[in-house]
């Protein structure tokens, strides 16, 4: 198999691996299988052996050391799922080669377009080949850019055994989109020290930060009665909702807030004159952060069924994951390994925080140090998603001077 990064990531994209948050299962879609048992092949046919999808859909792989000291063993992680957010079926990936500027109109829906001033990291792609949609899907380089970038670095390393490198451990997990990636992951049997995730954006940055998040559920109990005989003794649950729900705070939203800042933001409303139930997650950098978001969102609430004595409500709160730098502070040589390999790789290294969160955020508090680097993918989650082949070769050049630098250090 002689594929580039572009062949590999074409090929991935098709396979619809959409994840489902209303699923109970593990993995939530069974389609996610489709592309796991594609990857297990192929790892097979450039000679790692243990190559194996599991039955909760995680693919587990180990390419050997070859070299004659202790190296610590990394893990290279990334996702298989694409966002629920929308569509992933009949995915039609376009490619603009050697681009020479200006906005990209997608064809299938000429009323999408990809704006340079909306997205400005176009600026720095000239001359490069850059793959969209059609329009009318993802694309999916979030993150089968980093599937496609592992497997060619595996080749890489495979086919050339003067590069010398420890053991290196591969993971592709399913259902990090609904934010169950890592669930089901047996990090025993992966038998990693520390890991990097491929699932980040523009070249040449590592990200070693992310949110600390939790959920919020609310549930209110009002007070029906039928609305001919309602004075003065309804209690509409919807009303108290919607009370609530314009209480909260303009300045502290996702829409508001950008950098270190973090938000409330509620995700799901439902309900009837008896009953209603909202859903929220909390964002901050720090705990302290978060305690003080859930604290200010239930005396909005108490505020609001203050006058609605009949009416009583249900707060519930579900931590999510935490900030891996608490985690990754302790082992500095993770994250500076990583930022010599991108500057060997030939670019200068860019270090920062994820308004969001990966599977190295749940890994990292598994016992698995485990920061983000750059897959190359721009506009996540929407029909403007693009990523361009030489941003994908360069996380595949930082991937092979990664396991090149921990042998060498060790």
């Amino acid at each position: 198999m002689t594929d580039t990064v572009l062949d590999r990531f074409l090929r991935y994209v098709v396979i619809d691996t959409q994840s489902d948050p209303s699923s109970p299962t593990q993995p939530t879609t069974e389609k996610q299988k489709n592309l796991g048992r594609v990857l297990v092949d192929e790892l097979l046919k450039i000679g790692i052996a243990d190559a194996h999808l599991d039955e909760h859909g995680y693919v587990y792989a180990t390419i050997p050391a070859n070299s004659d000291k202790p190296v610590p063993v990394i893990c290279f992680c990334s996702h298989m799922d694409t966002a629920p957010d929308f569509s992933g079926t009949n995915v039609k990936p376009q490619i603009v080669r050697n681009y020479a500027g200006g906005d990209i109109q997608l064809t299938g829906d000429p009323s999408r377009v990809i704006r340079v001033s909306e997205h400005p990291e176009l600026k720095n792609q000239i001359g490069n080949d850059i793959v969209t949609t059609d329009g009318t899907t993802l694309l999916g380089a979030d993150d089968k850019a980093g599937l496609a970038e592992i497997m060619t670095a595996a080749q890489i390393l495979i086919d050339n055994p003067e590069i010398r490198h420890g053991t290196i451990k591969i993971l592709f997990t399913p259902d990090e989109e609904v934010g169950r990636g890592v669930n089901k992951v047996d990090v025993k049997k992966l038998g990693a020290d520390f890991a990097y995730t491929m699932d980040g954006e523009t070249a040449g940055h590592i990200e070693d930060e992310t949110f600390s998040a939790d959920g919020v559920e609310i549930d209110i109990s009002g007070v029906a009665i039928h609305p001919g005989f309602a004075k003065d003794r309804m209690e509409n649950a919807i009303k108290i909702a919607g009370a609530i729900i314009d209480r909260l705070p303009r300045d502290i939203a996702p829409e508001t807030t950008e950098g270190k800042q973090g938000f409330i933001h509620p995700v799901d409303l439902n309900g009837s004159m008896e009953k209603a139930s909202l859903s929220f997650i909390i964002r901050d950098f720090t705990e302290k952060g978060l305690v003080e978001k859930e604290a200010l969102l239930e005396a909005i609430v108490k505020d609001v069924l203050s006058a609605y004595p009949g009416s009583t409500y249900r707060f519930e709160v579900k931590e999510q994951y935490r900030n891996m730098k608490v985690v990754l502070d302790r082992h500095p040589e993770i994250v500076d390994n990583a930022i010599e390999a991108v500057r060997r790789a030939g670019m200068t290294p860019v270090r920062g925080s994820i308004r969001g969160g990966t599977d190295g955020s749940r890994l990292s508090f598994m016992g698995l140090p485990c920061p983000n680097i750059f897959a190359g993918g721009h506009a996540f989650h929407s029909p403007l998603e693009w990523v361009s082949r030489q941003d994908m070769e360069k996380a595949v050049r930082t991937i092979v001077e990664l396991a090149r630098v921990w042998e060498e250090r060790a």
